[in-house]
């Protein structure tokens, strides 16, 4: 295989950490990976739309210098590597990039790329805002009382990807292990000789860390509430401390911009219940944030009956993957759902799709773009050009109120109009104004 250099654009310039921000340049150089199946269909479309809105906003003040680098099938057949280093070394090179769906490989190797480039570069927070735009089909009631994001915690968990397969020597070594040292916890394993056997670490550090990133996108946002969602009734060791490290870590460094419901707690046992509620009161319309909890299952179904009690959402990675999707389906399905990984230490941050690569529909031209060109909103927001993606938001709510969209939601709404991939991109531009 030949050697594979990313192809660095000459006129524009890195961004880079100065004080413990990001310098943004007028012409930053952004990294993007297309993605296998649709990826390329989808990324024509969107890249004319994130262009489009920065030229929109900014004339030729400001312009994204592409640089693509390669990942998925594309970079299999290139270099024979899934993943090559250089690729993840130029997402963390030029700190920000954007990514299309990407393929998980069959049989061996990187169980998945986008939790490999995810774990290589530290990206400890996934971000899933779900908002609803009118018009947009959707199997619920009231889906315009949906406005939540969703902080799931991107590095732990089950996703930390320790198992041993039923049948193994490892597993084996694992289970006599746990049969002298812990027997009791042993016998709780109800048929351990057939077993294959997974941890699921979760950390303080690694909780703290994603907690803190969800209260100041709710300070930065003005949200009223954080919701530590969780399963610590059964899991209290895993995610019970989270829950309980959340509590912690929101008292201990927000103070007066929140309160928590264990304050709330100490206040009904000191004072009774009428002055807990009182001072909940007092608090919220003081502007603080409200940080509660509330368990994985019954957070589910509350999502669902209640959405408005719940505005930025905490969450283990399990739980925020489960979660995150079914919200989306509340509001139009992942088709139109954005996603980003970041690590807010480092300025790390890549930008993607958050469905699959849909490989039936790859060439024809027909999907939807609109977790990609959201995914790019995000993407301008975070480095400071939100007049850019105020008018993605614009042009994606006009395409859609005039129901102009592509097959998914046309076969769901009546007096549509069906569109190409690229004709909705080309819609959304049209309604930026």
């Amino acid at each position: 295989m030949p050697a594979y250099l990313p192809q660095v654009p000459p006129d524009g310039e890195k961004i880079t950490p100065a004080d413990g921000r990001l310098e943004i340049p007028d012409h930053p150089i952004i990294p993007y990976v297309e993605g296998d199946g649709t990826g390329p269909d989808i990324w024509r479309a969107a890249v004319r739309v994130i262009d489009g809105a920065v030229e929109r906003a900014y004339g030729s003040r400001r312009r994204i210098a592409w640089m693509e680098v390669l990942a998925g099938e594309k970079a299999f057949g290139a270099t024979g590597e899934w993943l090559p280093g250089e690729t993840v070394e130029a997402f963390r090179e030029f700190r920000v990039g954007i990514k299309g769906p990407l393929t998980t490989p069959v049989g061996g190797g990187i169980r998945s790329l986008n939790v490999a480039l995810r774990k290589q570069l530290d990206l400890y927070a996934c971000i899933r805002p779900v908002r609803y735009f009118e018009g947009v089909p959707s199997p619920i009631r009231r889906p315009q009382d949906v406005d939540m994001v969703i902080f799931r915690e991107n590095t732990e968990d089950v996703y930390a990807g320790v198992e041993f397969p039923a049948g193994s020597e490892a597993v084996a070594r694992l289970r006599a292990f746990l049969q002298e040292q812990f027997p009791e916890d042993y016998a709780r394993i109800r048929f351990p000789l057939t077993s294959g056997i997974g941890l699921k670490p979760v950390s303080r550090e690694g909780s703290e860390r994603l907690v803190r990133a969800a209260i100041h996108c709710a300070l930065e946002e003005g949200r009223h509430a954080v919701t530590l969602v969780h399963k610590g009734n059964i899991l209290k060791h895993t995610e019970g401390a989270f829950r309980q490290w959340g509590y912690e870590l929101a008292e201990r460094e927000f103070g007066q911009q929140v309160y928590t419901w264990t304050e709330w707690e100490r206040t009904k046992a000191a004072r009774g219940e009428e002055a807990a509620n009182a001072e909940l009161a007092q608090a919220a319309s003081a502007g603080r944030i409200v940080i509660k909890d509330a368990i994985a299952d019954i957070a589910f179904q509350q999502t669902i009956t209640r959405p408005t009690e719940f505005d930025v959402i905490a969450t283990t990675n399990l739980n925020g993957d489960y979660l995150s999707d079914a919200l989306a389906a509340q509001v139009g399905g992942i088709g139109i759902a954005p996603g980003a990984n970041i690590n807010f230490e480092t300025g790390h941050a890549v930008f993607e799709a958050t469905h699959g690569t849909a490989p039936k529909y790859a060439g024809k031209d027909a999907v939807n773009p609109g977790s990609v060109v959201l995914s790019g909103e995000m993407m301008l927001r975070f480095i400071g050009w939100r007049e850019a993606a105020a008018l993605i938001i614009h042009g994606m709510e006009g395409a859609i109120a005039a129901r102009t969209v592509t097959y998914d939601f046309h076969r769901l709404m009546e007096g549509a109009t069906l569109l190409k991939c690229s004709e909705f991109g080309q819609s959304v531009i049209d309604h930026m104004e």
